[in-house]
């Protein structure tokens, strides 16, 4: 028997499915996430955004192409927000939502949609991982509820899981790299450790440590003295920034301002130089006019992002952004191609100031990366493989380089 499971959305998502596919493999199941035959499909959707949750039902078609007779088990975000859309669709056969995804194994040969509630952090089993890289649950939940923003309302309130538990899974882990995720993993707490004090915690396996997406709020001196101290944590900060108007972050709920936001960016760069800091931002967010619109553009260099997440904003019923006025189409769109123009030459100048220089980069199927997050190729390199490499030239999304020695 062979399952698929599918995923769309969050790291979070991801390491979700990752732990359903090890509950399926215990089961007996031969499991895939690339979309293909099978006998069993799970969909773990996304509602992010209005396309994300399209993106969710358009699924359920792609998966009955491959096998129109195999039974759909979907869960996640989308079905959290509209269950009954997706039990109405052909071949669906379970819809659960955002919680208690480890029931979904008890599940397996049940019909009808089930919802849970969710009071505490839910177990799940230890993810499957690749050769390099695994994912780390350690919270879930957001207690934020910004303007724009469904999810808090479909995962429901902050809660984190036992600094026990999370070193008893890491510790279990052979993945070289060991990706941190949560749906507000900067309001991870578990007693007296917060997020800093569970990654000194974390400095004591041999894997490298990657964090996922940031809030502003958890850049202190001391958040970087123990991420410092720990020795194996990447210096790449993924930081939420959604708009550089001071303005807009307002009317977005966000809890801080374009200047609160460059000075987290410049106590990272004089902790770690090389650091990479990528980011999200909404473009045409209901209140932006084009004094605000430009200082998202001009905060891009100010703040020297890496790479920049860019999306127009997307109403989503529900939210208190929902009830403003959404800016006209053509706005939006004039706007991403001046965004995106803008992350484009952002990324460029980033990469640019490391060719010539020597790195250590982890390599996947197809490239790898290195600590700061800068995608490379190298002719080789081994799926698993870590390297120290000399960077040459820009390709692709990243940069080509030669292998100087295997570590």
């Amino acid at each position: 028997m062979k399952a698929c499971v599918f995923t769309l959305g969050c790291k979070q998502n991801e390491a979700e499915s990752a732990s359903l596919m090890r509950g399926l493999e215990a089961r007996g199941y031969e499991v895939t996430d690339e979309l293909s035959f099978a006998d069993l499909y799970l969909l773990n959707t996304c509602a992010v955004t209005a396309e994300a949750e399209k993106k969710s039902r358009q699924a359920v078609a792609r998966m009955r192409k491959f096998n129109p007779s195999a039974p759909v088990i979907v869960c996640g975000c989308a079905s959290e927000h509209n269950a009954e859309e997706f039990a109405s669709r052909g071949g669906v056969v379970l819809v659960t939502g955002t919680a208690r995804k480890d029931k979904i194994l008890e599940l397996l040969n049940e019909r009808g949609v089930f919802h849970e509630t969710e009071g505490c952090f839910t177990e799940l089993p230890p993810p499957k991982a690749t050769k390099t890289r695994a994912y780390l649950r350690v919270q879930d939940g957001c207690n934020r509820f910004c303007s724009y923003c469904l999810i808090p309302y479909l995962r429901g309130r902050s809660r984190s899981r036992t600094a026990e538990k999370v070193l008893e899974e890491a510790r279990g882990m052979s993945a070289k790299e060991i990706v941190l995720t949560g749906i507000d993993l900067s309001d991870y707490r578990d007693g007296e450790t917060d997020l800093g004090g569970l990654l000194r915690l974390l400095g004591e396996l041999p894997a490298r440590i990657r964090l996922g997406s940031l809030e502003v709020g958890v850049v202190t001196d001391a958040f970087l003295g123990q991420m410092k101290a720990a020795g194996n944590v990447m210096p790449h900060f993924h930081l939420s920034l959604q708009s550089g108007s001071t303005r807009v972050l307002r009317a977005m709920n966000r809890k801080y301002t374009r200047e609160e936001y460059l000075e987290a960016c410049g106590r990272i760069y004089r902790d770690f130089p090389d650091a990479a800091i990528t980011t999200d931002i909404i473009v045409g967010f209901p209140t932006e006019e084009e004094e605000d619109f430009l200082s998202s553009l001009s905060i891009v260099e100010e703040a020297g992002f890496s790479r920049v997440h860019a999306f127009p904003f997307s109403p989503r019923e529900g939210t208190a952004a929902y009830q403003m006025k959404d800016l006209p189409a053509a706005v939006k769109k004039e706007r991403m191609g001046r965004m995106l123009a803008q992350a484009k030459a952002a990324e460029e100048r980033y990469i640019s100031r490391f060719l010539g220089r020597e790195a250590v980069a982890l390599f996947e199927t197809d490239g790898g990366y290195t600590e700061n997050y800068l995608r490379v190729y190298a002719e080789g390199a081994k799926e698993g493989g870590l390297y120290r490499v000399r960077l040459i030239e820009q390709e692709k999304d990243g940069v080509r380089a030669e292998i100087l020695e295997e570590i």
